[in-house]
């Protein structure tokens, strides 16, 4: 039998540990997302301080900060900004409360394991200032005593919704959203994120001082009218290896017309629309940019007609969709799909990128820069 719609999202998580599979060892696109993004963040930090006064210590959360060195990268960025900007005014160095959150089924400890290497690489003082902990729950509820932290950064995770929609029984030839689907099938998923959207917005709210930042990076798409083109393209193609298993038996068909993804990419206006409507922000900024998903491979020459570079790179999609997708999967399905699924991934996208003028497999990331009222 396969697991309720609440239990699904329960395992929401990134493949842990530091294996083959595993997201710390494949989120080299997050990774190449954040250095990019990394200036708006610096940027709101140095904000921030001014306007609340530099005060004596800082408390900063990284929400939905999931597991490995990209965590670390984060936190420490953020840390790094507010002690040279202390520094600058010739002020003393304040102390610095760290939060890393996630969900319970989190791999905090991969992470937790790389904190006193980077703790020992830092000057004493800052060594003696930093203090990271963990806070395992949804961040769709509160978290954080009232008016506590100063700035808040998430990424990659806003586009995880904390249920699946309500109306998708008639979804059944997809994980998604894709052409054909009946008009409730969009309806049902932009609900479900206006309403998460929103709750996040109202908790945050609670829990930030007056003048805080918050910087929101996270997959969206460019208008609310190309739904057929500019989805996550990754549940495309998981959609269509799902289906082939079940038409080989592999799976059933029931599991899988079952099986809908908790993800929504907005477009720019749907998230306006939200914090508009909630009030409790100010939009300093939206920066949007395009990313390629990084399934090249690093070879000085690519031969069009070496199908074993083709196969090579999708591979290393394969492993990447895995990364994210694998505890969903093996809650639903099991574990014996995974093996068959990524399988057909990696042909699948070798396959493609064989084809000559391919489109590129791209991204649009929303980089949101947001102030407490």
């Amino acid at each position: 039998m396969s697991p309720s719609r609440d239990s699904l999202v329960d395992a929401l998580s990134m493949k842990g540990g530091t294996g083959e599979h595993s997201y710390a060892t494949n989120s080299h696109y997050q990774r190449s997302v954040f250095y990019k993004i990394q200036h708006v963040m610096t940027k709101n930090v140095r904000e921030m301080l001014e306007k609340i006064g530099f005060p004596d210590f800082i408390k900063v959360t990284d929400l939905g900060c999931s597991t490995g060195q990209n965590t670390v990268l984060a936190m420490s960025a953020i840390a790094n900004t507010i002690m040279d900007s202390y520094q600058q005014m010739g002020k003393t160095p304040p102390e610095i409360y760290c939060y890393l959150n996630d969900l319970p089924e989190n791999d905090f400890n991969t992470t937790f394991k790389l904190v006193p290497s980077f703790l020992k690489k830092q000057k004493t003082e800052f060594k003696e200032r930093c203090f990271v902990s963990g806070v395992p729950g949804s961040f769709y509820s509160r978290l954080f005593p009232r008016k506590s932290l100063h700035f808040v950064h998430s990424a990659f995770s806003i586009h995880w919704l904390s249920k699946i929609p309500d109306g998708l029984e008639g979804n059944t030839k997809s994980i998604h959203i894709k052409h054909p689907y009946t008009p409730n099938v969009y309806k049902s998923y932009l609900n479900q994120f206006k309403n998460d959207f929103s709750v996040f917005l109202k908790m945050r709210s609670e829990e930030i001082v007056h003048n805080g930042h918050m910087v929101l990076t996270f997959v969206g798409r460019k208008a609310s009218n190309t739904l057929s083109n500019d989805c996550f393209q990754v549940w495309s193609l998981l959609s269509d290896c799902l289906r082939d298993l079940a038409s080989e038996g592999f799976v059933k068909q029931s599991e899988m017309e079952s099986f809908n993804m908790p993800f929504y990419n907005p477009s720019e206006q749907e998230v306006r629309d939200v914090i508009f409507k909630e009030g409790s922000f100010e939009i300093k900024k939206i920066d949007k940019f395009d990313h390629i998903v990084p399934y090249k491979i690093d070879l000085e020459e690519e031969n069009d007609e070496d199908q074993s570079f083709h196969m090579e790179a999708g591979i290393k999609h394969a492993r990447w969709a895995r990364c994210i997708t694998e505890p969903l999967l093996v809650a639903h399905f099991g574990d014996a799909v995974l093996e068959p699924v990524f399988n057909k991934y990696a042909h699948y996208m070798a396959k493609y990128l064989s084809v000559p003028n391919h489109r590129p497999n791209m991204t649009l990331v929303f980089v949101i820069s947001l102030i407490r009222k």
